[in-house]
């Protein structure tokens, strides 16, 4: 079965999904990864990846508001894995605290923390995870649990659980083999491309959004250039650390790293940013 070229999904959630027609997209990835029906119905903008001058290139956050009124954070990374768990963490806990205003109750939203990485994190042969809190258990009578939950309103008995849901998938450890819907999207995540079989919710939709060849060519030019910055930012740091160019950069100073992203930007080669660097 021919594969046909798509945009990366980091590049379609940062740019291309923002109308609320495409929102159709998003819903399906949520749906079969939560094995549930999930609508987006808003994406609310983040700040999160302005404090930190190469995150624009190495990684991609986004905050969607469901039908319900819960949240789901996304988290794309493509380098630095050795921080991703605790900004997995700072995201979620900034989506939960954003809630709350001063003096009001806590009236929390169930968050779901959904995060993309393009590195094993140790892991053997699994590529998808999942992680939650689900309760209060007890320390000698390990049979009683108090669950994570809260009243759904005043005058209801009804309780709603609120703990954050995470999952964390990983495309290249990926195997190609399809054991449920969910994985057609991950084998989109790993090959940038689909198959002409895929029938997951929202992946219709991607076929016709995300299609490469569908680009017009200033479309498709801004693409590329956006993916080789990307490649080049990996791929400069890597050689920084294996040539020992300047200690800062084999520590992660964020000078340095301003300065190699602006060479890159201003369309400079590996080689030419190592010659400059190495002049200093």
């Amino acid at each position: 079965m021919a594969d046909r070229p798509l945009i990366s999904f980091d590049y379609a959630v940062k740019y291309l999904l923002r109308d609320k027609a495409d929102y159709v997209i998003l819903s399906g990835f949520l749906s079969e990864l939560m094995g549930r029906r999930v609508e987006v119905i808003d994406i609310l903008e983040s700040e999160s990846n302005t404090s930190v001058p190469d995150e624009k290139l190495n990684r991609v956050d986004m905050k969607a508001k469901l039908d319900d009124g819960e949240l789901a954070v996304f988290e794309i990374q493509f380098r630095r894995e050795y921080d991703l768990l605790g900004r997995v963490l700072f995201g979620v806990s900034k989506a939960i605290t954003e809630q709350v205003k001063s003096g009001k109750r806590y009236n929390i939203k169930k968050v779901y923390s959904v995060n993309i990485a393009y590195s094993n994190l140790t892991a053997k042969r699994e590529y998808l995870f999942y992680g939650k809190f689900g309760g209060f258990h007890g320390v000698h009578f390990g049979d009683e649990t108090i669950p994570f939950a809260q009243a759904a309103g005043k005058k209801s008995k009804k309780t709603v659980e609120i703990h954050p849901e995470y999952y964390l998938i990983l495309p290249e450890m990926f195997d190609d083999e399809l054991r449920g819907k969910f994985d057609e999207w991950v084998y989109i995540l790993k090959h940038t491309a689909v198959r002409d079989d895929f029938t997951a919710a929202g992946i219709e939709e991607a076929k016709d959004k995300l299609d490469y060849l569908k680009m017009t060519p200033a479309e498709r030019k801004a693409y590329d250039r956006y993916m080789d910055n990307r490649g080049s930012l990996d791929c400069a740091f890597e050689t920084a650390k294996a040539d020992g160019w300047k200690e800062g950069v084999a520590k992660g100073r964020e000078q340095e790293r301003e300065e190699i992203i602006k060479l890159i930007e201003q369309g400079q080669t590996i080689d030419e940013i190592k010659k400059i660097l190495t002049q200093k």
